[in-house]
């Protein structure tokens, strides 16, 4: 066998996307995984033990991609899984006709496979107007988690 015959295509840790969690330890404002959604909880109500001895946690979430209201049942001791949710500043430099969106960070990185948000509906247009077509300098929060990522916030710079 030659080195050859090896294709590392990409150096991934193998970290995975989703971490398990037992449902009683999520708090209000963390995160959770409901239907295959990364959402964060909004509110949180407990049931008392019931006659097979499990509290049940009824979570009330907002899915952090599309806005979408989602609600959970999950027994306190179960486990669920949590996704894990990274954000990064990133600087605009160019918003294309189809909406895509060149970002840079700090150290130079570019980064092109990111769209304008669609949710909130008017944030995309904000953004467009705020960076007026180069004008001013605009910086991005992106939010990623599960192998998603999405604008979700943005300030203009100050000159």
């Amino acid at each position: 066998m030659s080195d050859s015959e090896y294709a590392i295509e990409s150096a991934d840790a193998g970290a995975s996307a989703t971490i398990p969690m037992e449902a009683g330890q999520i708090k209000k404002g963390g995160y959770m995984m409901i239907k295959g959604k990364a959402c964060k909880v909004l509110s949180i109500s407990v049931s008392k033990t019931g006659k097979h001895g499990h509290a049940k946690c009824n979570f009330q979430a907002v899915d952090i991609f599309t806005g979408k209201k989602l609600e959970d049942m999950v027994p306190s001791s179960h486990g669920t899984t949590v996704p894990v949710v990274n954000r990064t500043e990133w600087e605009i430099i160019d918003i294309g006709d189809e909406d895509e969106v060149t970002l840079m960070d700090e150290g130079g990185n570019q980064k092109t496979d990111v769209n304008l948000p669609t949710v909130p509906e008017n944030m995309a247009q904000d953004i467009r107007d705020a960076w007026a077509d180069g004008e001013n300098q605009v910086t991005c929060t992106v939010q990623a988690a599960i192998g998603l990522e999405q604008i979700i916030a943005f300030k203009k710079e100050s000159e």
